[in-house]
């Protein structure tokens, strides 16, 4: 099997780890629906995947950096699929949150294994071609996994969602056990090391815009499929086409952020994309039960929101490019903190508050990030002036 290939099959693994995380959102309301559980509660599961994918993924690849790279990716890939299958087999609330702490677990060292496996094998000059295509699998698990997965549910109920995951997650060990070649493991950066990036305040702060931008994204998109039935009486049978038009406008909301971030620099596209989303989502509070206008507030929301993506990214990388692994490594743990944050406070919202104040909540998270933004960008030019001045 040619390199290429093999960076697809990596791909494919990326689209199912993505599809198990989001299509919990998608699928939230029937969760909570067949484990007799209100909506607030099944938006834990969010919550719960979040934590432990962040605290347990740099962990587990600092004690595995060593190890060959094809092994661990059977390891990681095997870990994953059968907490999918307990997910199918057994019935309850708890063992459903054991579960997905197992499937996190897994998940993250598949993707980070997924990444680093794709730029061994692509062919010189195609590493990051392949990385991206990599990372377009988890793009792509927003745009058709969620509403697909939301098709399946309605069809043959949620936990089918699961076993097809397990069951192509198979498919895929049996190719990779054939076919990839084994790949020696890296020399492993310990965890103080990594941490000692965030006694530089510039790092902090650059963090915390991805905190806040994704903890107010999290807070409203972990329930946006109760809210498009109860708040915007979306009709049932548009719910998946809503989902796949959000997942449309991430990819390219992403892209154009990318293109901005170039053209335009880091700070304008991350404030321009916030302030978008900080209109979106008021937009979405005050929309009535017009389909058109629903939909096309979606795609404003999700555009806005992922085109800050990139730029985000390349900041991190920008700020201490010595350290740009490691500063990729943080900031995907902060990610999955921000989400695990904003879903658990909107399951506190939804329930002490109303379900259609999450945007509202949402919105005070973005604006935080905007302002973080701000600073950063006048450390930057504070550093700047006395570099010169030196």
């Amino acid at each position: 099997m040619k390199s290429t290939w093999k960076v697809y099959v990596l791909v494919l693994i990326s689209f199912l780890v993505g599809t198990s995380n989001y299509v919990i959102s998608g699928i939230l309301d029937r969760i909570a629906e067949t484990l007799g559980t209100s909506v607030a509660a099944a938006g834990q599961l969010i919550t719960v995947y979040s934590l432990a994918y962040a605290i347990g993924t740099p962990i587990l690849m600092a004690l595995t950096a060593k190890m060959d790279r094809r092994k661990l990716l059977l390891y990681s890939l095997g870990l994953f699929i059968a907490a999918n299958l307990l997910t199918f087999i057994l019935s309850g609330f708890g063992f459903f949150i054991a579960a997905r702490i197992i499937t996190a677990l897994g998940a993250g060292v598949v993707t980070v294994n997924a990444l680093s496996i794709a730029a061994k094998i692509a062919p010189p000059g195609k590493q990051v071609s392949a990385i991206a295509n990599v990372t377009m699998g988890l793009t792509a698990s927003l745009i058709i996994g969620v509403p697909l997965g939301r098709m399946v549910a309605s069809a043959f109920g949620w936990k089918a969602v699961f076993l097809a995951i397990a069951i192509v997650g198979v498919m895929a060990m049996f190719v990779i056990a054939a076919v990839f070649p084994r790949i020696q493991g890296d020399k492993p950066v310990p965890l103080i090391k990594q941490l000692a990036l965030l006694k530089k305040p510039q790092v902090l702060v650059a963090l915390a815009i991805t905190f806040f931008w994704l903890g107010g994204y999290s807070l409203a998109y972990t329930y946006i499929s109760p809210f498009l039935l109860e708040v915007t009486h979306l009709n049932e049978s548009l719910i998946s086409a809503a989902l796949l038009v959000f997942g449309i406008a991430s990819l390219i909301g992403s892209k154009v952020g990318g293109y901005s971030a170039d053209k335009r620099g880091i700070i304008f596209t991350l404030v321009s994309g916030m302030v978008l989303h900080v209109i979106s989502l008021i937009l979405l509070s005050f929309v009535g039960q017009s389909v058109i206008a629903v939909f096309a507030i979606l795609i404003l929301w999700s555009f806005a929101a992922w085109s800050s993506a990139p730029a985000q990214q390349f900041n991190l990388v920008s700020l201490v490019p010595e350290s740009s692994g490691v500063m990729l490594s943080l900031n995907s743990s902060m990610m999955q903190l921000a989400m695990a944050v904003g879903a658990g406070i909107g399951g506190l919202i939804v329930n002490r508050v109303s379900l259609a104040s999450i945007t509202w909540f949402g919105i005070l998270g973005v604006l935080i990030a905007i302002v973080a933004a701000i600073v950063l960008s006048s450390m930057a030019s504070r550093h700047s002036a006395v570099q010169s001045a030196d």
